[in-house]
């Protein structure tokens, strides 16, 4: 079956953001045999950092799926970049794995990253069902509310 991602992104409305570059000692993504391993993605709009603080505090439900969404578009940016520029080539995204800024007594972190796993299914159909980890953490970089990393089985 032949599929066309870029088309699937134009008829969302979605314009994937310029992958990020590294700004540590590590690299956005790592090609193994036919795995891409992404590093953890932020989310990111025009190169800033947004929705900042903690879930259960000042960040509700709702900017905290916003953010996780933000994490999937970056995710799919840095797959893009990994596949030379040909999002066909993702067989299926494998797993992701996200951590959730929030309070002790938060416990909604897999509803916050419904907003990236919808996402992923919205845009790569079936093939965007995946495996998945929902963890709260106490900080994240740049006080930022939610960062995901992901493994893509390309071709």
């Amino acid at each position: 079956m032949s599929r066309n991602i870029d088309s699937r992104l134009a008829q969302l409305g979605i314009t994937l953001p310029v992958p990020a570059v590294a700004v540590a000692n590590y690299v956005p993504y790592v090609v193994v045999g036919d795995l891409v391993f992404v590093s953890g993605q932020l989310p990111m709009e025009n190169g800033k950092p947004v929705v900042l603080g903690h879930l259960g505090a000042e960040v509700s439900l709702e900017d905290g799926v916003r953010a996780a969404r933000l994490c999937a578009l970056n995710l799919l940016a840095q797959a893009k970049a990994a596949c030379d520029g040909d999002l066909d080539r993702v067989k299926r995204l494998v797993r992701m794995t996200a951590f959730v800024a929030s309070t002790p007594d938060f416990t909604d972190q897999p509803k916050v990253v419904n907003g990236a796993s919808d996402l992923m299914v919205e845009v790569l159909g079936d093939a965007g069902r995946h495996a998945r980890v929902a963890v709260g953490a106490p900080s994240l970089p740049l006080n930022v509310a939610v960062e995901i990393e992901a493994v893509f089985q390309i071709g």
